[in-house]
């Protein structure tokens, strides 16, 4: 009997520093976890806010790059060193007017009264992909492909489609709507290594961004989705109905001013 009470007496002992250690383990996990959460959340404000503090510059400053330069940039270096990124700024009221028009027409034609995004568009773009069972098209009005060209990949995630709406409102929050489009025009993807309207003028129709024609600028419009695709199927039967449409389009498109 004595025997079995000192057994019962060390069993609970044990027991008692059981729990005591697993009640030390817990909290020391928790301060782990909640110094992981920690830090990512610090991060993630920092770069909400460098995002912020850049598009607050770009009122005054010109970007002279962007994410997909950069990342195209150091694919052409890899697999086509003979070829290099093609791309110069020009202001605003020396892109052509019919380029401007086509683009709104094509990619965007509620983009002056718009507030960087099309809800109808969205749901479509949802609506489609759930059928898919992945990403297949995103709904991007002109504000949020400019988001997604100056800092974002070409991922297709929902992740990425996230920091495109806070990016977007960010630009529609600090920027104009004439600057939004300057951007645009002046950084939007034309082909390989090709970025902005006057090098894509200057690549396609050796001409300038001021000089492009009625049908030159809604042939450029209906190469944007695709662009590097077009670059190399420049006898595309549907670019050519295409441009057909948008050229018909343009006249009534609304510019920003």
């Amino acid at each position: 009997m004595r025997r079995q009470a000192i057994g019962a007496q060390a069993a609970a002992v044990a027991s008692g520093s059981g729990r005591r250690a697993q009640s030390r383990k817990r909290p020391g996990a928790l301060r782990w976890l909640t110094w992981v959460v920690s830090v990512f959340a610090v991060a993630w404000i920092a770069t909400q806010l460098f995002y912020f503090a850049q598009i607050a510059l770009w009122n005054v400053v010109d970007p002279q790059t962007t994410a997909f330069m950069r990342t195209d940039a150091a694919r052409l270096s890899a697999d086509r060193p003979g070829l290099s990124i093609q791309h110069e700024w020009v202001p605003y009221d020396q892109i052509s007017r019919n380029l401007k028009r086509a683009i709104i027409a094509s990619e965007d034609a509620n983009f002056v009264n718009n507030n960087g995004y099309e809800t109808d568009a969205i749901l479509q773009a949802w609506e489609k992909n759930k059928q898919r069972g992945h990403i297949v098209r995103g709904g991007s009005t002109i504000t949020q492909q400019l988001a997604r060209n100056l800092f974002l990949s070409r991922e297709q995630s929902y992740i990425r489609k996230g920091q495109e709406f806070i990016i977007t409102w960010m630009l529609q929050t600090l920027l104009d709507k004439e600057r939004i489009f300057e951007i645009y025009l002046n950084s939007v993807e034309w082909g390989n290594g090709v970025y902005g309207a006057q090098a894509a003028a200057r690549y396609y129709y050796r001409t300038s961004a001021a000089k492009l024609t009625p049908w030159q600028s809604a042939r450029l419009a209906v190469m944007l989705p695709r662009p590097k695709y077009f670059d190399e199927h420049r006898n595309s039967a549907y670019l050519a109905q295409r441009t057909a449409v948008i050229a018909r389009r343009m006249g009534a498109a609304e510019l920003p001013h």
